[in-house]
């Protein structure tokens, strides 16, 4: 017997391990080039890993929340069965084959959400729900009638998470996303039919008073950071308030120029822009430490890190060289890297490389936080909600549009009068927006 081991690809980014998210084949299973076999999450991204050639799987190493080293063996296959099989197919009368090919083309393309091709690594097509291409309309989730199965049901690495908590399979679950994609809803709405498990969270207390759900996927991947970053970058923060009543005027003023150019402006953009200006005037903040030569290296370029919510979990996607980009390419970028996240489809290259981070509960942002720093840069800054608060204006009191901004620095590389002065610098930017226009970009 032939059999023929699949390593762990290296996956870049000075990746060296990944946790296991979803098998999407299993043992026995006979599988083509190019078809997905295993989805991955680093501390990057998630990948969607497929198969380098044909063969039969003999073995898959790892379960779901394993975490697999680069070059660990993740797949074995049964090449010699593989190839007996394809002879077969061949010598099948000529009707019979193109069926066999049919379906095999229907199995190989319904697949997990492609979330990046690294080097090693092919591309699974996309197809849409049962029926399309037919003219058939897909079910939606909840639906009567005979029960639902797709051997391979395209979802998200965020629904698998939630399928696994909730034990649901998801082959059984009707899709209503766009192309027949399963979204979280329908794997809760399917809870609910009988005979479908909530477990996974199994109860620990006979009253059913506690249970346990495993710690596992982004979430995890956001405690090892945010405990790496605790534990290592000494922390404080500055706190300060920031009146934004011009900048209010301003975006008003713009709000419906970049409209008409299909731009959606937020203040977001202005801050990003802000914290560019202000990161070049003090270099120490666009620093880090490379603690293996005790060395600290200035950055030359400015990328800032915008924290996003999500379904999986909070994800800092990164606006590139901000500081060369126009205001309103910023708020494309930030809409673009934003929806990206949501959908899961961010890309490797829009979660690395952030020299700074930004972070901002928006209407729930209340009076003022202590923010992580996002190790290993040495500054963040949060972004509180704006409210209206009396504010003196050339010795008169006024209502303004108050903000506060928190800032959590790195100790060990930025002293307290250097992160005082650029917290001000960027809050001067703010309140005198003019300035901030006047920036390069």
């Amino acid at each position: 017997m032939a059999h023929w081991e699949f390593k762990l690809p290296d996956l870049g980014e000075g990746v060296a391990e990944g946790e296991i998210v979803a098998w999407l084949v299993k043992p026995g299973d006979t599988i083509d080039d190019d078809q997905p076999m295993v989805e991955v999450m680093t501390d990057k991204a998630t990948v969607t890993i497929t198969s380098p050639r044909k063969g039969r799987i003999l073995e898959t190493r790892g379960k779901v929340g394993d975490i697999v080293r680069v070059h660990a063996v993740l797949v074995v296959y049964d090449l010699a069965e593989a190839a007996t099989a394809e002879g077969q197919a061949k010598q099948e009368p000529a009707p019979v084959a193109a069926q066999a090919a049919e379906a095999k083309g229907s199995a190989a393309t319904a697949v997990g959400d492609i979330r990046e091709t690294l080097p090693g690594m092919g591309t699974g097509a996309r197809v849409g729900a049962p029926g399309a291409g037919r003219g058939e309309a897909p079910r939606a989730a909840g639906s009567e009638g005979a029960a639902y199965f797709k051997d391979k049901p395209l979802a998200t690495p965020a629904t698998r998470k939630v399928a696994r908590e909730l034990e649901v399979d998801l082959r059984k679950v009707s899709p209503s996303g766009p192309q027949g994609r399963v979204t979280s809803d329908d794997v809760r709405a399917f809870v609910g039919r009988p005979g479908a498990k909530a477990a996974g969270r199994a109860p620990v207390a006979p009253s059913g008073r506690e249970e346990r759900v495993p710690l596992a996927g982004m979430r995890r991947r956001i405690a090892q950071k945010m405990a790496q970053s605790t534990r290592t970058a000494a922390h404080f923060t500055f706190v300060e308030e920031c009146d934004v009543t011009r900048l209010q005027a301003l975006r008003a003023r713009l709000k419906q120029p970049a409209a008409d150019r299909g731009v959606a402006l937020t203040y977001l953009p202005f801050i990003v822009k802000a914290v560019a200006a202000a990161l070049q005037r003090h270099p120490v903040l666009n620093s880090t430490l490379d603690e293996s030569t005790s060395e600290i290296v200035y950055r030359r370029y400015y990328n800032i890190g915008v924290a996003v919510s999500t379904d999986a979990g909070l994800m800092v996607p990164v606006v590139k060289d901000a500081d060369r980009r126009g205001l309103l390419d910023v708020a494309r970028e930030v809409d673009r890297l934003a929806t990206d996240a949501r959908a899961g489809k961010s890309k490797v290259e829009d979660l690395t490389g952030s020299t700074f981070t930004i972070t901002s509960l928006g209407a729930q942002g209340g009076l003022f936080a202590t923010p992580i720093i996002n190790f290993p840069d040495v500054g963040i800054l949060g972004v509180h909600r704006i409210k209206e608060r009396p504010v003196v204006l050339e010795g008169r009191v006024a209502i303004g549009q108050v903000m506060l901004l928190s800032l959590s620095f790195d100790h060990r590389i930025v002293d307290g009068h250097v992160g005082a002065a650029f917290a001000y610098d960027v809050i001067g930017l703010l309140e005198d927006p003019d300035q901030l226009l006047l920036e390069t970009g």
